[in-house]
């Protein structure tokens, strides 16, 4: 069945949707990267209510996007991502999440995810951005694939574990606009 994939501002009702994805994602993704108890703690209704605070928030410098995909039988949450101000001091930006559901990727919705963060930015004056990422984490390679540059490592305590985070940079992210602008 032919979908139609939208990237759009997140709204209050995809609380639920984002939370799906994200669950998902986690568990696939991270399975054997993050402690076991914490990802089966994780519930779709607690991450609802996180994702929902956050995208009723006044929104300053911070952006959550979200793809939906559309066909004659509906609509539904797909992947999401957000960004905002750096928590750092690495860049003026940073991505924050960037997830796309299992069974939709390598079909483009992240690399027009990420566009649509980055724009975000721009039009907030963060003209530069960074994202961590889980060292172990396989698909880290999208990021070198999308012009990330490593930046810098570091040791992160979760879950009462450590882990290995990687930074990638976009020094110039109108720059790249423009570049993948003729590709999105």
């Amino acid at each position: 069945m032919k979908h139609t994939v939208t990237i759009r501002l997140a709204k209050p009702g995809d609380a639920a949707g984002i939370a799906k994805v994200g669950v998902q994602t986690w568990r696939d993704t991270y399975a054997g990267l993050v402690p076991d108890d914490y990802l089966l703690r994780m519930t779709e209704a607690r991450q609802a209510v996180q994702w929902d605070a956050l995208v009723r928030r006044p929104r300053g410098a911070d952006a959550v996007l979200v793809a939906e995909a559309a066909n004659t039988t509906g609509r539904k949450i797909i992947a999401y991502g957000s960004c905002g101000r750096s928590r750092g001091s690495l860049m003026s930006g940073e991505v924050f999440t960037l997830y796309v559901a299992s069974d939709w990727q390598n079909r483009g919705i992240g690399q027009r995810l990420l566009f649509g963060l980055f724009k975000s930015m721009v039009s907030r004056n963060l003209n530069d951005s960074v994202i961590w990422v889980l060292s172990g984490n396989p698909s880290r390679y999208f990021y070198e694939v999308m012009g990330g540059k490593r930046l810098a490592e570091r040791k992160e305590k979760f879950a009462g574990t450590v882990l290995d985070e990687t930074a990638y940079a976009w020094p110039d992210l109108h720059a790249w606009l423009a570049e993948r602008g003729r590709r999105v």
